[in-house]
C-alpha cells in the first residue's frame, strides 16, 4: 500500500506543473441567422474530437430535441426529423452541456443523422476546450470515429437559439475555420509533440497509426520546402525531495530532471519511464543529425520502423534495436550517440531541457501539455489526429494560391470554379479563365498563358499584355478581314489597350469600321483628282495622265510625253563629249608634269638660261 502510495504521489508531482500551464482555447467564428433580423458573429470553441473543416466554412439549420436535450441517448429510428435529406439544408443538432461526454453526444448526433454538433453550456463561463474522455474514466473506441465537427457554444446564445426556435423561427448557423489558423505566407511550420511509448492504449495507438499513414504526405510537404516540421516530446522532473526515491530513480534520467510516466504503470514489472525517456531523447537526436544532413524527413522513416521492429510487447524496446533501424537509415549511430549523452550524469541535457522550455506557451501558443498534440503556424490542432484531418489543417495554414498540388486534390479543394465559372471573368472561344481554384475557395485573377500576362480585374475584365499578346487571341483586340487584306486593331508594340488601325474608326475591341476618305473629304481635293474608298484605304488619280503626288496631294507633270529615244542619244552624246575633255585634260597635265621633271634633273648638271646672267662672285685677297 505504500509502495503504491508513493507512486501515485510521484505521478501526481510530475502532472502537477500542467494544472498551472496557460492553455489556450482554439476557436472559430460563428454566424447566426435569426428571421427578422440580421445576422450575428459569435465565437465558438473547437472540440479536441471529429474533423474540423479547417479553412472552410458549414452552413446549416439548427435543430434542438426536448426528449434528448444533452444527447446523451441514443436517437431511436422515430427519432430521425433531424437527418439531413438529399439535396436538403444540413442540420446543426443542439444538445445542452452535463451528464455525459462531450464526445458521447457528438457521436449519438452523428450516428443520427446531424452534420455538426453545437454543445451549449451550462452555465456562464469563458469557453473551454471540449476534450475527449481518459482511456481508463470510459470505453471511448468510438472517438477515432467521430467525423462530423463540434463547436461549444456560451449559454447566452443558447438561450437566444431555444427562443428563437421555441417562437417557431428557423435559425441558419454558419460555421467558419477560414481564419482558425494563420496563413501568413507560403510555408507552414507545424510541430508533432508525441511519445516513443506504444503501451499507452488508444492515445498511443492514435498517435502510431497517424505516423504511419501521414508519413508520405509529410516527406513530400518538407521534401520540397511547403513545410518545416519539427518533433518534440513532453518530459516532467521530479520534486527535489523525492529524488532519491526509488520511483523516481525507474522513471527518470539525469537524476531526476527529465521523466516521464511508467508505460504500464507497475513500477515492478516491464519496461520504466526512463526507458521511454531515453528512446524519446534518441528519437529527438536521430532528427537533430538528419534535419543537420538535410533529410529531416528522415526522422517518419526512423519512428515507423522503430515502431514496427521494436516493440515494447515484444521485448525489443532497446537500443540495439534502435541502432539497428538508425544504420538502416543510412544515419551514423556514434552522432547519435554523442547527441544523447550521459543520461545518468547529474548534469542538464541540452536537449531535453530545450524540450521542457519548448512546452511553456509563446505568444497565441498555449502550453503543451497533453499528447498527442498537434501545433499549426502557432496554433494547437484541434480535432481528429487523422491523416486527411490534419493535411486540410495544414493546407489551410498557406497563404491563398500557394498551396502545394497536394492541397488541390478532388478530396481537397472546393471546386468552386465549376460552378458557373465562380463568378470569374472567362473567355468562352478560347477556354480562358480568371477562375483559379484554391484550397480556401476560389480566386479571380487574371491568368498567364503561353508566357502572356492577363491583366484586369479578374471578375469582368481580363486583357492580354506584353509583347507578345497579340499572339493570344490577338490581344482580345479587334481584328477582320476582307479582299484578301487583313487588319487588325493590336499592335505588339503597345503592352497594352487596343486601337484600330489607319483607315478604321472604331473602341479597338469590338469593332473598327472603315473610314470614307472620300466621302468625308479628308484627302485627294486637289484639282483634277478623282478619289476612290476603298477597304481600309483609298485610291486617287489625275485627269490628263498627271501623275499625284500623296505627299502634297497635287497632281504634276501635264504635257505630251517625252520621245525616250531622243533622250537617250541625247545622253549617249553627252557622255561622249565629256569623255574627249576629260581625256584632254588628262593629256595635258601628264605633259606639265614631265616638262617640270625634266628641267629639275637638267638644272643638276648644267646652267640653265636663266642662270647665265648672275654676279660672279669676287675676292679682295
Amino acid at each position: 500500500m505504500k509502495q503504491g502510495f508513493k507512486g501515485l504521489t510521484f505521478v501526481w508531482f510530475m502532472l502537477i506543473g500542467a494544472c498551472f500551464g496557460r492553455f489556450v482555447v482554439e476557436k472559430n467564428s460563428l454566424k447566426v441567422n435569426f428571421a427578422g433580423s440580421r445576422s450575428s458573429v459569435f465565437e465558438a470553441a473547437i472540440g479536441n474530437f471529429g474533423v474540423p473543416k479547417y479553412g472552410g466554412t458549414m452552413v446549416g439549420s439548427v435543430f434542438y430535441m426536448k426528449s434528448n436535450e444533452r444527447g446523451c441517448q441514443k436517437f431511436q429510428d422515430g427519432d430521425f426529423p433531424f437527418k439531413s435529406k438529399h439535396g436538403g439544408i444540413p442540420i446543426f443538432l443542439l444538445v445542452d452541456r452535463g451528464e455525459c461526454f462531450f464526445t458521447l453526444k457528438a457521436w449519438n448526433a452523428q450516428n443520427g443523422g446531424a452534420a455538426a454538433i453545437l454543445i451549449a453550456d451550462d452555465k456562464f463561463e469563458p469557453l473551454i476546450t471540449m476534450d475527449t474522455p481518459e482511456e481508463e474514466d470510459a470505453k471511448a473506441d468510438y472517438v477515432n470515429d467521430i467525423t462530423i465537427p463540434s463547436a461549444l457554444i456560451t449559454m447566452e446564445l443558447r438561450d437566444k437559439i431555444k427562443k428563437a426556435l421555441s417562437d417557431g423561427e428557423m435559425v441558419s448557423v454558419s460555421l467558419d475555420w477560414k481564419e482558425s489558423l494563420p496563413h501568413p505566407d507560403e510555408r507552414v511550420e507545424y510541430e508533432f509533440w508525441t511519445n516513443s511509448n506504444d503501451e499507452c492504449g488508444s492515445k498511443c495507438k492514435s498517435q502510431l497509426d497517424f505516423v504511419h499513414s501521414f508519413r508520405g504526405a509529410a516527406q513530400i510537404l518538407e521534401k520540397k520546402g511547403y513545410t518545416q516540421f519539427t518533433p518534440h516530446y513532453i518530459t516532467w522532473y521530479c520534486p527535489e525531495s523525492f529524488r532519491l526515491s526509488s520511483q523516481c530513480k525507474s522513471q527518470c534520467v539525469n537524476h531526476g530532471r527529465y521523466c516521464a510516466p511508467d508505460p504500464d504503470k507497475d513500477f515492478n514489472k516491464g519496461y520504466d519511464g526512463k526507458d521511454v525517456v531515453v528512446q524519446n531523447l534518441r528519437q529527438a537526436c536521430f532528427f537533430k543529425i538528419a534535419n543537420e544532413s538535410g533529410k529531416p524527413w528522415q526522422w517518419w522513416d526512423y519512428v515507423t520502423d522503430f515502431s514496427i521492429r521494436c516493440q515494447m510487447k515484444e521485448k525489443k524496446y532497446t537500443k540495439e534495436c534502435a541502432d539497428q533501424v538508425i544504420e538502416s537509415l543510412g544515419v551514423d549511430v556514434k552522432k547519435v550517440d554523442e547527441c544523447i549523452g550521459d543520461t545518468d550524469a547529474d548534469v542538464d541535457n541540452p536537449i531535453l531541457k530545450q524540450e521542457q522550455e519548448s512546452q511553456v506557451g509563446k505568444g497565441s501558443r498555449g502550453d503543451v501539455t497533453i499528447l498527442p498534440t498537434l501545433v499549426i503556424n502557432s496554433r494547437q490542432y484541434r480535432g481528429k489526429l487523422e491523416k486527411g484531418a490534419v493535411l486540410r489543417a495544414i493546407c489551410s495554414g498557406f497563404e491563398e494560391t500557394t498551396e502545394p498540388d497536394i492541397c488541390l486534390t478532388s478530396d481537397m479543394e472546393t471546386n468552386e470554379c465549376l460552378e458557373n465559372n465562380g463568378g470569374c471573368w472567362q473567355d468562352t472561344s478560347h477556354n480562358f479563365t480568371a477562375c483559379r481554384d484554391t484550397f480556401r475557395g476560389r480566386v479571380c485573377e487574371c491568368p498567364t498563358v503561353h508566357g502572356v500576362k492577363f491583366v484586369g480585374d479578374g471578375y469582368t475584365h481580363c486583357e492580354a499584355s506584353g509583347a507578345l499578346r497579340c499572339e493570344i487571341n490577338n490581344g482580345g483586340c479587334w481584328i477582320g478581314s476582307k479582299g484578301g487584306w487583313t487588319f487588325s486593331a493590336c499592335f505588339n508594340g503597345n503592352t497594352k489597350g487596343c486601337e484600330c488601325p489607319l483607315g478604321f474608326r472604331g473602341d479597338g475591341v469590338t469593332k473598327c469600321e472603315d473610314i470614307d476618305e472620300c466621302k468625308e473629304k479628308l484627302v485627294c481635293q486637289c484639282p483634277g483628282c478623282n478619289c476612290k474608298n476603298t477597304w481600309g484605304g483609298y485610291d486617287c488619280s489625275c485627269n490628263n495622265n498627271l501623275l499625284y503626288i500623296q505627299e502634297h496631294d497635287t497632281c504634276i507633270g501635264k504635257g505630251r510625253p517625252v520621245n525616250t529615244s531622243s533622250f537617250f542619244w541625247v545622253v549617249i552624246m553627252s557622255l561622249m563629249v565629256a569623255g574627249v575633255v576629260g581625256y584632254g585634260l588628262y593629256k595635258y597635265r601628264i605633259r606639265m608634269y614631265m616638262d617640270s621633271e625634266i628641267r629639275a634633273i637638267m638644272s643638276q648638271y648644267m646652267p640653265l638660261d636663266n642662270n647665265s646672267e648672275a654676279p660672279v662672285p669676287r675676292s679682295n685677297v
